[in-house]
């Protein structure tokens, strides 16, 4: 299986995916929080953003430390080079680390209004839209790389479903399931089902147990500020920043 990064780009770019050597792959929300790693990955990038359109369709546990309560702000020219500059980043991975701190850090502090975050992210339908981790960051935004494995989650709206996968190309594939809950910026998660697969074989499934209960932020979440048609960036429960850009599964 190979991914096809979705990015605002009028040439299609084709890449070879570099296949790493399997290193105990860890859930993204564990990922974020045990700090970054350099990168060496290659992907695939095609279509314009103009064909976006026609593809896929607690109070005892504290929040990351900015607030969104706080009056969101126009969106200004300097927080539209912000974002230029991480679709950028997303497209090549060559957009120097510090360059890419900085436009995060511009973008988080401009409080984006966050009324479709969810419909963008999630898609109209199941099942869903699926998005490639690019880059992440620690909170404090002073140190951050491109992520060194190809890890992809697909959120469904529609269905409330969470899926985080890391895919190691014909090695295999590790991935999790679960549902999610959505308050305003904040989406909680609770995984219900891990996937094992080696090689050719069928994967293997393993139950993690269901529970009744609506996921809430005892549980891992993730503070969306912002989500368009080709990103995403937001904030785990741990404190640490990632960029996604958006992608569907080719044959």
């Amino acid at each position: 299986m190979a991914f096809v990064l979705l990015s605002p780009s009028s040439t299609p770019l084709t890449l070879p995916l570099k296949i790493l050597k399997p290193t105990s792959p860890l859930p993204l929300n564990r990922a974020l929080k045990s700090g970054p790693v350099p990168r060496p990955l290659s992907l695939t990038a095609v279509s314009p953003a103009s064909e976006l359109a026609h593809t896929e369709d607690n109070p005892e546990t504290s929040l990351p430390s900015s607030s969104y309560e706080e009056l969101e702000v126009p969106f200004s020219q300097g927080l539209e080079e912000s974002v230029l500059l991480l679709k950028r980043a997303a497209k090549s991975r060559k957009v120097p680390s510090a360059d890419v701190l900085t436009a995060i850090s511009d973008i988080k502090k401009a409080k984006v209004e966050e009324s479709s975050f969810l419909e963008i992210l999630g898609g109209l339908k199941s099942p869903g839209r699926t998005w490639m981790l690019i880059f992440t960051a620690q909170g404090g935004l002073n140190k951050g790389s491109y992520f060194p494995v190809t890890a992809v989650q697909r959120f469904d709206a529609e269905a409330k479903r969470i899926e985080n996968g890391i895919y190691l190309g014909p090695i295999g594939r590790l991935t999790f399931e679960g549902k999610f809950s959505w308050k305003k910026r904040i989406l909680a998660f609770l995984f219900e089902y891990l996937r094992i697969q080696v090689g050719p074989f069928s994967p293997l499934e393993i139950s993690l147990g269901k529970q009744e209960r609506e996921p809430n932020t005892k549980d891992p979440f993730f503070v969306w500020f912002y989500v368009d048609d080709d990103i995403a960036i937001a904030q785990g429960k741990g404190g640490g920043i990632a960029l996604w850009c958006r992608c569907h599964r080719v044959a």
